[in-house]
């Protein structure tokens, strides 16, 4: 750069420097805004969003649960990929559509704040006797439920990741629970608030619990609306107690 009569004077390989230099900060400005916009927009979870992710994620844990246990055969279940994972999903009709029904159904009260735990119970097709109850407790805020608008703020991911750390204990409970050596039947129970009236094709049940039960406590997931505790419980061994 060269000094005319105390005036500076750009050449041409400094003035092209600092072009190529705006263009880039302009270029890198223009991303920052986008990747901004697009992270800002997935943290943020609504009350009805928060029910979608809780009621799929029952539909997929029913799913896995009814595979691993052996309660429907192996080859009427299909590979998907969700939450990361190799999940298995039903391919019967019957149970799809009544999986979907009770998805369904779960998204509509936690949307409005009534639904208290899910209960997917294992039973003897023979004897009826409860053989395991895998136990989904659900916690609601408050806030979101009493003022119109409110929203939460949480990653994606990291929903995804507590979501995959459950998925992984239900993928590995042959590790941890009793052969079920009969064949099963399964149920699936909703606790509401009392206010609730009795949707179609639901009727009353008792709580179908199990007598002195070992306990396991999985991992939770959070999605700063609704919190969801699992823990299985099932039918002491009585072998192993001699």
């Amino acid at each position: 750069m060269e000094s005319v009569n105390g005036e500076h004077k750009d050449t041409p390989l400094k003035r092209e420097k600092r072009e190529r230099r705006e263009k880039r900060r302009k270029e890198l400005g223009f991303c920052f805004s986008i990747m901004a916009s697009r992270t800002i927009s997935k943290d943020i979870i609504t009350l009805r969003g928060s029910a979608a992710i809780v009621s799929e994620f029952f539909g997929y844990a029913a799913n896995s649960i009814l595979y691993n246990r052996a309660i429907y055969p192996e080859e009427t279940f299909a590979k998907v990929k969700k939450y990361g994972l190799s999940m298995l999903l039903t391919e019967d009709e019957g149970l799809k559509s009544y999986l979907t029904q009770i998805t369904s159904q779960l998204s509509e009260w936690l949307e409005a704040g009534k639904l208290q735990r899910v209960v997917l119970v294992i039973m003897s097709k023979s004897s009826s006797e409860v053989l395991e109850r895998w136990n989904f407790k659900i916690e609601t805020d408050n806030e979101v439920l009493e003022k119109e608008g409110v929203v939460k703020e949480k990653a994606d991911k990291e929903i995804m990741r507590e979501i995959q750390a459950i998925m992984r204990q239900i993928a590995s409970c042959i590790t941890y629970l009793p052969c079920l050596d009969e064949p099963c039947t399964f149920d699936v129970l909703a606790y509401t608030d009392k206010d609730v009236d009795e949707p179609l094709n639901w009727m009353e049940s008792d709580a179908k619990l199990i007598n002195n039960p070992q306990m396991v406590k999985l991992h939770s997931f959070d999605t700063k609306i609704h919190k969801v505790d699992t823990i299985v419980s099932y039918k002491n061994d009585e072998w192993d107690e001699e």
